[in-house]
């Protein structure tokens, strides 16, 4: 009929698809998972990668409901699908970057390797934000460093009646912030602006309700022993703190206080055992009160919130 052509195992469709048989998907899999297992990658990332790019859904990969002799239309071969794989094996790019997406609360986040891979830990910042600041429901907040956007969407959810402003001095984190923004809805509710840390906010002095961030906090020197996706693909421009990790943190004490309304809210993320000495910075500084380290779920101090005095 004139409207797929033959390429070995598989055949393209007029509309783009490609015809695979559920034995070769399901051989595909199997092998797939033996070289996670093998480099001590989650098998879990391989039904991922296949979801995301072919639509197949969780329940018919976990079960392989799909017949030895079925054919499957899919948007990619499994050629592709294997190149694609073997960056993740060989390369170790993140699977968030090779599918383009990443799970974030009750999002789907757009990524690419301009934007650090939004945590599950960094979920909690917003669980805190919205207990520390009952009355403070409509007044303007901050995500300072937004990345892909996950702060400011996840306060743009917790407070629909604020004005959130979302900053970040890279152009193409930026984008990918505003596109995930309008995903869901919230591109008016999120202003979003160029440049470093608060200088873009100077018309809200006085006016914050919350300066939310998840800021650089990995000393310069251990940026490079990081495990291999995150050192050799996420942009270090997020991750390195300079030479203690707390640089852009003693920016934060610094300047928030000329931005923070009265009672306003500082909340910062940070790694493991720096939250004793951020706590004391803000003691030092002498306009925050009610200075609160919190844990993440694995029991870590993970976070520090304040008060502005």
């Amino acid at each position: 009929m004139g409207t797929e052509r033959e390429t070995g195992r598989a055949s393209v469709t007029a509309t783009g698809n490609v015809q695979v048989s559920g034995a070769a998907l399901k051989q595909w899999r199997r092998d797939a998972r033996a070289q996670a297992l093998a480099v001590d990658i989650p098998i879990e990332e391989v039904d991922w990668l296949l979801r995301e790019l072919t639509g197949l859904d969780h329940l018919t990969l976990r079960l392989e409901i799909f017949r030895d002799g079925a054919e499957l239309s899919l948007p990619l071969s499994l050629t592709d699908l294997t190149d694609l794989w073997q960056q993740r094996v060989r390369d170790r790019v993140p699977v968030q970057y090779l599918t383009g997406t990443a799970p974030w609360r009750q999002f789907t986040l757009h990524v690419s390797p301009a934007v650090l891979i939004p945590r599950p830990e960094t979920e909690l910042l917003i669980d805190l934000a919205l207990a520390a600041a009952p009355d403070l429901l409509s007044s303007p907040w901050a995500d300072l460093g937004t990345g892909s956007g996950a702060i400011a969407l996840g306060l743009a959810t917790g407070f629909p009646l604020a004005q959130i402003h979302a900053v970040d001095c890279s152009p193409e984190a930026l984008a990918i912030a505003r596109i995930n923004a309008q995903v869901y809805g919230l591109g008016d509710q999120i202003q979003f602006h160029l440049g470093s840390w608060l200088q873009p906010l100077a018309h809200l002095r006085g006016q914050l309700g919350g300066i939310v961030s998840n800021p650089p906090y990995i000393p310069s020197q251990m940026v490079q022993e990081l495990q291999p996706e995150v050192a050799q693909h996420e942009p270090h421009s997020a991750l390195d703190g300079g030479a203690d990790g707390l640089t852009c943190v003693q920016q934060l004490v610094r300047e928030s206080p000329e931005y923070l309304r009265s009672g306003g809210v500082w909340l910062v993320e940070l790694m493991a055992g720096q939250a004793i000495a951020v706590a004391e910075l803000l003691h030092q500084n002498g306009s925050y009160r009610e200075i609160q380290i919190h844990p993440d779920l694995a029991g870590i101090d993970r976070f520090v919130l304040a008060h502005r005095a």
